[in-house]
């Protein structure tokens, strides 16, 4: 999708949002509102994703999109001041503190904010109020935490254990459900929501990703099924001058 921007001081900072994820790659255009004006671009993510060959990926999604002021990444591990600490999805020996963010900035000239895919998509949908959770179910499980709005501590809980020595990425993972069946899959996460729900005490669960629409379960009225696209969408929420403290550090 082609468009013509304009000035900045006509159209508003537009925001390339990139999510990336174990089985597909994706980026798109937002304006200031969170609406996507360009994109979204899709791409398998490589059969070898070594960060290097993920990088350029990522270049030749956002190249067509057009112009843009900003880059935000939602990635699928544990992420720090720009850089990567693990990426379970990926092959974390190799992307072990790889500068995601500042790699971003030297390719495509932009300033880049980076935060795990499932607090990314969280900023799309939390309300605001409370305590809210949002876990997204794709290759693995991601897990977010926010408080009023602002995301908590990063808990990698898609690491943990949960039922004879299976992480809970294992457990409802995409491989997990190509090989127990829909009905199993779904008895496995009814298991993992009362979990989270012991472990959180939540007012408010979001549950995202590509595999919530294989969710089949009779849901409470506190526990909420989201758009996939909020995984992206979120990423001009990156920019929101509350969580400037978060990246001051960044680089």
């Amino acid at each position: 999708m082609d468009i013509d921007p304009g000035p900045k001081s006509k159209r508003g900072a537009l925001t390339l949002a990139i999510d990336v994820g174990g089985t597909r790659l994706k980026a798109g255009l937002l304006n200031q509102r969170g609406e996507m004006v360009a994109g979204p671009n899709r791409v398998n993510t490589p059969e070898h994703p070594a960060p290097q060959i993920v990088l350029d990926a990522l270049v030749d999604l956002a190249t067509p999109l057009g112009d843009f002021d900003r880059i935000s990444v939602g990635f699928p591990g544990v992420v720090r001041h720009g850089q990567v600490l693990t990426a379970p999805n990926l092959g974390t020996p190799e992307w072990r503190h790889f500068p995601l963010a500042s790699s971003l900035t030297d390719k495509l000239g932009k300033p880049t904010r980076m935060l795990n895919d499932a607090e990314v998509q969280g900023l799309g949908v939390v309300s605001g109020k409370g305590l809210e959770c949002v876990i997204t179910l794709g290759t693995g499980m991601g897990f977010a935490l926010f408080q009023d709005g602002h995301p908590a501590p990063h808990l990698e809980l898609s690491q943990h254990p949960i039922h004879k020595g299976k992480t809970y990425d294992q457990f409802i993972g995409a491989a997990a459900y190509k090989d127990v069946g829909h009905k199993r899959w779904n008895r496995r996460l009814r298991r993992v929501l009362a979990n989270i729900t012991t472990l959180v005490s939540f007012d408010t669960l979001y549950i995202g990703g590509g595999d919530a629409k294989q969710v089949d379960l009779e849901l409470p009225s506190n526990v909420h099924l989201v758009d996939n696209t909020a995984g992206i969408t979120g990423g001009v929420k990156l920019w929101d001058k509350t969580l400037d403290s978060m990246f001051a550090t960044a680089g």
